[in-house]
């Protein structure tokens, strides 16, 4: 079974990368103002052309920025968008086997109606293509982490009197978003939605509930605003969404397997491939995966971005065996089950444990699917 000539490759990985100890002091020194915006660029560039000879070096088709110049995966993409502002705090409590993290992010405000003031990530992009001879992935959240992040916010009836005009209005600022990224070369999209898996969750269809939002219904309004903000995608580009139940210094937020959403989101959302996050026992079974219809891919997150120990090939391959019994092989692929530094802080892991998964997923990749 040879590999893939088109994304999802078989062997991925989600997106974000451990931050290089250069990187972070860099950050700080900016913070402090001991170095100015373009050496911190400067600083980031040659730990970006690092990692993507690194994800070159492993045998990876497609390669990404490791996300290195963001403080998260989704609030520095959300916090450009017009009409959206940063103030105060919203914080979110993750959890492992044995204790609570508390992380902190800037609480979201609509103060004017959706827009799109310029392209963003553009730069990024633009330089992570000038560096790889491979695809070039790019990733950015979904419009329904940021309904989640501002539905505390949607109470202006000046500038949102219905939910449905908010919808609108973000879906097409997403739909110029992807147009002007594929104007700019953009073939390999990850669009990271956390809301999907969550709500596997039921204690957070419950909290949405409590907050006006129908719990048990939301993720089919989920399913049609991202078609909404996709629907015109450039023609050539590969559209793909990554859902996990939450990722922070190893820590989690939610659990459940994939029961409650997978005939919904497997056949409607309008995307050429799932990346799910498979690593341990939150995650349920592979019976969803028969819902997976002909032509899309599922990624799966097989190998742990949270935990040091390295996985075996052997237990590695025999899971996908396990989930070749419901779904062909051939619409299965591999990767680590989330980013390995979703937020600033990453995981509880070192860069060469991180390049060991890399390298293990890889190596698993080649000997399944040839």
């Amino acid at each position: 079974m040879a590999t893939r000539s088109k994304p999802p490759f078989r062997a991925e990985h989600v997106g974000s990368l451990l931050r290089p100890a250069a990187v972070k002091q860099a950050r700080r020194d900016r913070a402090e103002g001991r170095i100015d915006a373009a050496k911190l660029r400067a600083i980031e560039d040659d730990a970006i052309q690092t990692l993507v000879q690194c994800q070159e070096e492993l045998g990876l088709q497609a390669v990404t920025d490791g996300e290195l110049r963001r403080d998260s995966w989704h609030m520095d993409f959300y916090q450009q968008i017009g009409g959206l502002v940063a103030r105060g705090a919203a914080p979110i409590k993750f959890k492992t086997a044995s204790a609570e993290i508390d992380y902190v992010m800037p609480a979201l405000h609509i103060e004017a109606k959706l827009s799109l003031p310029k392209t963003i990530f553009a730069e990024d992009f633009a330089f992570l293509k000038s560096a790889t001879r491979v695809t070039p992935k790019l990733t950015i959240p979904s419009p329904s982490v940021l309904h989640r992040r501002a539905i505390a916010a949607l109470d202006n009836p000046a500038l949102y009197p219905t939910l449905d005009r908010f919808w609108t209005d973000l879906a097409a600022v997403y739909a110029q978003e992807i147009a002007r990224l594929g104007a700019l070369g953009c073939t390999y999209l990850q669009v990271d939605d956390t809301s999907f898996a969550t709500l596997c969750d039921p204690a957070q269809r419950e909290s949405l509930s409590k907050i006006g939002a129908d719990g048990a219904h939301i993720h089919e309004t989920y399913i049609r605003v991202f078609n909404e903000a996709v629907k015109a995608r450039p023609a050539g580009m590969t559209i793909v969404t990554h859902t996990c139940r939450g990722n922070h210094r190893s820590a989690w937020f939610a659990s459940g397997g994939y029961d409650f959403i997978a005939d919904a989101l497997f056949n409607r959302l309008d995307v050429d491939g799932f990346f799910l996050e498979y690593d341990d026992e939150r995650s349920g079974d592979f019976a969803p995966l028969r819902f997976l219809p002909k032509g899309k891919l599922a990624v799966l997150g097989l190998v742990s971005s949270k935990a040091r120990t390295l996985e075996s090939k052997d237990t590695l391959k025999r899971r996908l065996d396990a989930a070749a019994k419901v779904a062909p092989l051939d619409q299965l692929c591999l990767s680590p089950q989330c980013g390995f530094s979703s937020t600033l802080d990453g995981n509880d892991l070192s860069e060469a444990e991180q390049f060991a998964k890399l390298r293990l997923v890889a190596e698993t990749a080649r000997e399944v699917w040839g």
